[in-house]
This record gives C-alpha cells, structure tokens and sequence, in this order.
C-alpha cells in the first residue's frame, strides 16, 4: 500500500457535550475568544448559551456575527481584521458549514496574511493557525472534523476549496440536543451532505483503508436513520445523523471528494446555493458516470443501501443507485436543475463546467472528466 495519512480533531461526543466548551478553551491558553457564528444560531439560543459557558469559565470573548450562508471572501477578510485588532488568543465557532468555514478563512488570513483566494488549493497555507474549538450545529458539513474551508471568490462566481492538514480544528464538539432545534429543511440538506462526502470519498483516486470503514458506515446510518429523524425528531435518530456526520467527514478529509462536488462548487457559486439543495440533483447521475471506473466499489455501496447481494457487482451497483433515487425522491427537495435555476440561467452551465474541471476535488474523481462530460451530466439532471 501507498503511504496515507489520516488526519482528525479530537472529537467530544454527546448529549450536553457544549458544556465542555470553555474548558475546551482553556486548555488552548484562551484568554480572549474570537467567537463566530450566524444570526440564525443566534436566535435559537445556541450563542447566547455558549457566552454563558465561556463566562463561567472566566473566559472574554469578542463576537463576530458576519457569517452568510455561503461565506464570502470579504467576510473573511473582514473577520481577520476584526480578530487581529482585538488581540484574540482562540477562534471559536457555532453552526453549521459557513459559520465554521468563516472562521477557518479568518484564521488563515490572520496568521498568514493577504487574502482568502492566496490559498484557494491544496496545501498553500504555510504558517500555522490560532487554535481552533467548533461546535457544528447540523449533521451534514464536515468542516468542523475536515481539513477543507469552503469560501465563496464573488468576483469569480465561484466556490473555493481551500485543503490543508493546518485547518483541522483542535478540538470539534458535536452535541447531539442541539439538532433538535434544525429544521426539517435543514435536517435533510444537512444529511444528503453527509452521504455525498462519505459516497464520493469511498471511491476516490486516494481512498484508504483507514477512510473506507468511515465511508461505509456513514452511509448505511443515514439511509437507516434520515426518514425517522425528520418523521419524529427521535434524538436516537438525530444522534445517528451526528454519528454519520462525523464518520462521513473523517473520510472525505482525508480522501476527498469528486466530480459531484466538484460541479456543485461552481453551481452553488454561480447560484449561491448550498450543497445540500444541490446534491440530491447531481449525486446519482455522477454515480452512473463514474460507475464504470469502479464497479466493485459502486457494488459495495449498493449492498449497504439495498442491505443485500443481486447477481453480479454491476446489477447490484446500478439498483443501489436507483433506490438512492427513490430515497431523495421520497423528502421534499428538488430533483432537477431547472427546479433551483432559472431558464434564463442555463446559459451560464458550460462556463460553469469549464470551472469545475479545475475544481481540486475533480483530480480524484475515480474517472477522469472533461468539462464537456461535466456539461453532459447538467444537461441531464435539467
């Protein structure tokens, strides 16, 4: 086997675990928090109850609440500014993808200077960061396990990836009680992220035997657990998500992801929508693309989701794929493009195909695709 590596936070785990947040801190030599987190998060409760755990434990912060969905490069670059006039010591963030995302830009900007889209790429960011402790709020982005930062270039209409081993958070904290407070929206999207990580990490180019297992399991509990997490908001079933999340993530750190995530980087940027809208139109139809590359593997995906052997590796690879489709087809989310973009819009798909192929996350797509091949994808799930 080829040397890998494997790379991930320490995770603390449970019901209430938030409560561990400050001492979190501490140990980082926290002083003075940088806090980061979205008026959504703000409004459920969450924010305001992470202030009370830092201040008992003596802990000042100072909060900067200029996250979007989809984060933006001068929001990044306007938290550095925020963080370095302030003195901070520890970069501290609650929510979902774009409040932790956020808070992984302004950590790069902070510690190495210039802007954001300097380290768009792998490995571009050489000096190290300011300690990182993140509270994920949704079962689905990854970024608060993952080496990957996800930031919108708005001159460019596009969404960067930026990998580097240095945007592992030090410590991820995931509280299953507080995805009782998600919507049912939010829930799904959440999820259906989660099963495009660990699906597209279990056949990428650098797919381990160490990211593989994560993969594997990741799928399995979400097809198992979604449709009872969002029916009756079991806590049983939402800690599964959360479980998931977190396997899904280990794995598509460290193998990363495909052409499915690739294309959705440049959608989303062009349309500003989140992965999780973006997904249930796309994976299926990159699957049957790839699925020829790697059969064996599209198999064993197909036996977790059928939970059983059909005849030969291909039959049971292609019915797993059909019943993936019947599984996005059964919650309320759009299956086409044309349901998310408007007509007038489809001009920008082959601009937007010429810009995935560059996207990193299509160098270990398990089948090499031309932006031509991407455009045919688009073209199909219109």
């Amino acid at each position: 086997m080829e040397t890998t590596k494997f790379a991930i936070p320490e995770i603390i785990f449970g019901r209430g675990s938030l409560k561990y947040a400050g001492q979190c801190a501490l140990r980082h030599g926290a002083k003075k928090v940088f806090l980061v987190s979205d008026s959504g998060i703000e409004e459920a409760g969450w924010v305001q109850r992470l202030m009370d755990v830092l201040a008992e434990a003596g802990i000042n912060w100072i909060y900067y609440p200029g996250v979007t969905s989809n984060p933006r490069d001068y929001e990044v670059e306007q938290g550095a500014k925020f963080y370095l006039k302030n003195d901070c010591d520890v970069i501290m963030a609650i929510g979902g993808g774009s409040s932790l995302d956020t808070a992984k830009g302004i950590a790069i900007i902070a510690s190495n200077g210039g802007k954001i889209r300097d380290y768009e790429g792998a490995n571009r960011v050489e000096r190290p960061l300011p300690p990182m402790v993140f509270i994920t709020t949704t079962a689905g982005s990854g970024s608060d396990i993952s080496q990957f930062c996800i930031i919108t270039d708005v001159e460019r209409a596009v969404k960067m990836s930026i990998i580097t081993r240095t945007l592992v958070p030090n410590i991820a904290i995931v509280d299953p009680l507080i995805l009782r407070t998600k919507t049912e929206t939010l829930i799904i999207q959440s999820a259906v992220d989660a099963l495009a990580h660990a699906i597209e990490a279990y056949v990428s180019r650098i797919a381990s035997p160490f990211t593989e297992p994560q993969s594997l399991k990741a799928i399995d509990l979400i097809m198992r657990n979604l449709q009872s997490a969002v029916q009756t908001r079991s806590l049983d079933s939402l800690e599964q998500l959360s479980i998931a999340s977190i396997a899904a993530s280990m794995a598509f750190s460290n193998a990363s992801l495909g052409a499915e995530h690739a294309l959705a980087h440049s959608l989303g940027g062009q349309f500003d929508m989140s992965h999780g809208v973006i997904h249930p139109i796309l994976l299926t139809s990159v699957m049957r693309f790839n699925l020829d590359s790697c059969v064996s593997k599209m198999a064993d995906i197909g036996r977790v989701i059928l939970n059983k052997n059909l005849g030969s590796d291909k039959e049971t690879a292609m019915e797993g794929i059909n019943k993936l489709d019947e599984f996005f087809a059964s919650f309320d989310v759009p299956l086409k493009l044309r349901q998310v973009v408007n007509k007038d819009d489809q001009k920008h798909l082959e601009p937007i195909c010429k810009m995935a192929v560059n996207d990193v996350c299509n160098l270990t797509n398990p089948r090499s695709a031309s932006w031509q091949e991407l455009l045919t994808i688009c073209e199909k799930v219109w």
